[in-house]
């Protein structure tokens, strides 16, 4: 709030500016972002405030937006559960946190009625929420199988990702991308950490790692061929993967076009039986090789280390992947175009509900234009307070407060119980800005007196006169009496010197 004061021009008007708008917080698919890891450690993220407009006509300036970058894949949740967005495509936004609106200066509120206010709106604070990322990988197909079962060593064979390769379990913490070109197929495959009986229930990090599965369209079981642990062979691995796969629960919004979701275990897979170039392995993949091919598995011999037996692998993933985005364009919803209509002329722009409240009748004012205004207001200030009254009887809230059966002195609340404001209702309150006639920041109409006239002044001054008066006679007859020694008139009579005595 500002008036403008420059020599010789004392009537210079308002020249409050507005300040600015708060910055937004968006999140953002970056193609050079592969994890999470830094919202982990800084979990808690504001975009920059507006600045607060100043006199002049200088108006503030607005604030930074906040571009949070995540992976390819990310999705975003909210404390429930429910997914607020599939961040899919490098370049994809979301708005998790919409900026505030920047308070309104004086000078935008001038009017020809109200010239100078002596009040500025408040800005809106911006939104906050909560939110869970996940990172789930963007993969056609997912390699699959124990700890050091040679996901990683087949994944950097087929293509030009080079993940860590070590010779103990749980090398891979999180998934691998690699781009395979198979004929004039290229697709992507993803090399999902090693599982665990027991991991759709968490157990080694279960459900952090079959999360990466769910956007595969396909599996390709890697079984260890040259196991060093007695108790292992290779049908007993795929045994316990396969019951993991079924008891994970796939998330409902990786459903198809008919709203049917996909269980793992009844997506297409391949058996890949690795480790063959050692005397073991080979022995063991032609041992499980008719059982495995009998329950309806396609086999493929590999070796990662001698990259034998790669090539037609290669191609069996190609004829899955083509399969998949065949169906997937097949089964595509027809999308209507969407019709923008225009928002109805005689839409309430409010609700009035009542309620009860400790037996006593409590109305509540509920609309987006109410309770922003109210948002907006100074309380602190009489004519601003003046002012939220004006533009409530405009759109008729008094009126309809008289419909819905409230008298004065009933409780109205506009907003909700957390950020709404609560008041008693005094209808006969009178609104219109010719009616300001006080000083700047004031309302006559908040004042419990009315100004008195010129003539009921000099009533009143007459008045406290005639008081004293009687006051002073009063007190000369308790003198005379004896409960006083000197007349109350002793000061002002003349002394034996003044009268020349």
């Amino acid at each position: 709030m500002s008036i403008r004061r420059e020599k010789f021009k004392p009537l210079g008007g308002p020249d409050g500016a507005s300040g600015g708008n708060g910055g937004d917080v968006i999140i953002r698919v970056d193609p050079q972002t592969t994890t999470l890891l830094s919202y982990h450690h800084s979990p808690h993220r504001q975009g920059g405030n507006g600045e607060p407009g100043k006199g002049d006509m200088q108006p503030g300036r607005n604030g930074e937006t906040l571009i949070l970058p995540v992976p390819d894949g990310t999705v975003v949740k909210d404390r429930a559960g429910n997914i607020l967005a599939d961040m899919v495509g490098a370049g994809t936004e979301y708005v998790a946190a919409a900026g505030g609106m920047g308070g309104l200066g004086n000078a935008g509120i001038a009017s020809q009625k109200r010239k100078a206010p002596g009040f500025a709106l408040l800005g809106v604070p911006g939104a906050e929420q909560d939110i869970v990322l996940e990172l789930k990988s963007v993969a056609d197909i997912a390699l699959v199988g124990y700890p050091s079962a040679g996901k990683s060593s087949l994944i950097a064979a087929m293509s030009a990702a080079r993940p860590k390769v070590a010779d103990y379990p749980f090398t891979t913490l999180i998934p691998n991308l690699g781009v395979v070109q198979s004929g004039e197929v290229r697709f992507t495959v993803a090399d999902v950490p090693g599982l665990i009986p027991g991991a759709s229930q968490g157990k080694g990090l279960g459900h952090e790692f079959l999360r990466h599965v769910e956007r595969c369209a396909a599996l390709v079981h890697v079984l260890d061929c040259a196991s060093l642990e007695s108790d292992r062979d290779p049908l007993s691995d795929l045994e316990a993967i396969e019951a993991e796969l079924a008891a994970y629960a796939t998330d409902s919004s990786y459903a198809g076009a008919d709203g049917v979701v996909v269980p793992l275990n009844e997506r297409p897979r391949l058996v890949a039986l690795n480790k063959t170039d050692m005397p073991d392995g080979s022995e063991m993949a032609e041992f499980v090789r008719a059982d495995l091919e009998g329950r309806g598995y396609r086999v493929f011999e590999v070796s990662a280390l001698a990259r034998t037996g790669l090539k037609e692998l290669g191609y069996a993933m190609a004829e899955l992947v083509t399969e998949a985005r065949k169906k997937s364009t097949e089964e595509l919803p027809q999308v209507e175009v969407p019709v923008l209509r225009p928002r109805a002329v005689n839409r309430a722009p409010f609700t009035i509900h009542r309620e009860e409240r400790n037996l006593e009748p409590l109305f509540r004012v509920e609309g987006e234009k109410p309770v922003r205004w109210v948002k907006q207001t100074d309380f602190s200030n009489d004519e601003a307070v003046g002012y939220l009254a004006d533009r409530l009887a405009k759109i008729g809230v008094e009126d309809k407060l008289f419909k819905a059966g409230a008298k004065p002195g009933d409780a109205v609340v506009i907003g909700d119980d957390d950020n709404g404001v609560i008041f008693d209702w005094e209808p006969t309150m009178a609104a219109g800005a010719e009616l300001l006639g006080s000083r700047r920041g004031q309302d006559d109409r908040f004042e419990d007196a009315s100004r008195p006239t010129r003539e009921q002044k000099r009533q009143d001054h007459q008045e406290r006169k005639d008081a004293r008066a009687a006051a002073r006679a009063e007190l000369e007859r308790e003198r005379k009496s004896g409960v006083w020694t000197e007349s109350v008139n002793y000061k002002h009579q003349s002394s034996p010197k003044d009268s020349g005595k």
